[in-house]
């Protein structure tokens, strides 16, 4: 659904609903590659406990936001992927006053907002697979920016999977000038009475920053073995926008590499358990710490589709 169909942008120009119309249509663009690769590594499973059930399929389910927009969930139960969802959406309107500190530049134009991305969720029928999570968006208020990531969350850690992933990251965040800080960092360091970094490696930033947000306080522990996480990128459109689709490839790229190394593996009863108690952590981050989720249910959003990131199953011991 372009902006100008929408009839609404908090910056109205033509440039601005153009810009808004490439970002939702390269995060349709994404989730459809992703689907399509997700099917085929159902279709290819040849071994292990679930060889002999029907290759999963992604059912489509739309929904309208009453006061602004809508999306699209898929979401597939299947034999490689006990349940995984990638969702698309793109809603607008105004944040809740008492929401509107906590985004920047939602207080310059009365909370007026717009808001696209692609989010996605796996978690796997075999425990030495690991889970995953990936999202990329665009935002606009007063301001337009980018944000976005990915993490994986072993349910038994493969240190060659660890070490393969972030190799992925690394290289793509290379492949991309050092960013600058954003404005939103300059002003909290302000805030802070600190001297911020004028240019870090991409890579060590957005690694560092995926560890302390994916981080379990209750529990002192992190949710998995990190990876990148970045927000409110606001230096250059164009260049922003080359490295939240860069993020979206090497995902497509590195994941189905993992899943494909260890689906077909057997697994024990022990193992099982060990995944439903990690599931179970997963499910607290996310309903106690998670940004996205908090952002969805204070803007109205769909709550099936907010909440696609939780376990078909869990345990607490």
């Amino acid at each position: 659904m372009s902006a100008k169909t929408k009839g609404y942008s908090p910056d109205k120009s033509e440039k601005q609903e153009e810009k808004q119309d490439s970002a939702t249509a390269w995060f349709r663009s994404l989730r459809d590659k992703i689907c399509t690769e997700f099917e085929s590594i159902e279709d290819e499973l040849s071994a292990g406990p679930k060889a002999d059930l029907e290759p999963g399929r992604f059912e489509r389910k739309n929904w309208d936001r009453p006061d602004g927009g809508g999306g699209e969930m898929s979401i597939m139960h299947g034999r490689v992927f006990e349940k995984v969802g990638v969702n698309i959406s793109t809603v607008h309107g105004t944040f809740s006053e008492e929401f509107r500190d906590k985004i920047p530049g939602a207080n310059d134009n009365d909370g007026a907002f717009w808001a696209s991305g692609v989010s996605l969720v796996a978690h796997m029928q075999n425990p030495l697979v690991p889970a995953v999570h990936m999202n990329t968006r665009m935002i606009c208020t007063s301001k337009t920016w980018f944000g976005g990531g990915m993490d994986l969350t072993p349910m038994i850690e493969d240190k060659e999977d660890t070490k393969a992933f972030h190799a992925a990251l690394e290289a793509c965040c290379n492949r991309h000038p050092p960013h600058g800080p954003t404005p939103y960092e300059e002003a909290q360091a302000t805030a802070q009475a600190q001297t911020h970094h004028t240019t870090q490696n991409n890579y060590v930033k957005y690694k560092e920053w995926c560890d302390r947000y994916f981080f379990l306080p209750h529990r002192n522990e992190a949710r998995g073995v990190g990876g990148i996480f970045y927000d409110y990128l606001e230096n250059d459109w164009d260049a922003d926008f080359a490295f939240t689709k860069d993020v979206g490839e090497t995902f497509l790229q590195i994941y189905p590499q993992l899943v494909r190394k260890s689906m077909h593996k057997d697994w024990s009863d022990e193992q099982r358990e060990i995944q439903l108690v990690k599931r179970g952590r997963y499910a607290e981050f996310n309903l106690l710490y998670d940004r996205g989720t908090q952002f969805g249910l204070k803007t109205g959003g769909n709550t099936e589709a907010i909440l696609m990131s939780l376990p078909p199953e869990a345990k607490w011991p």
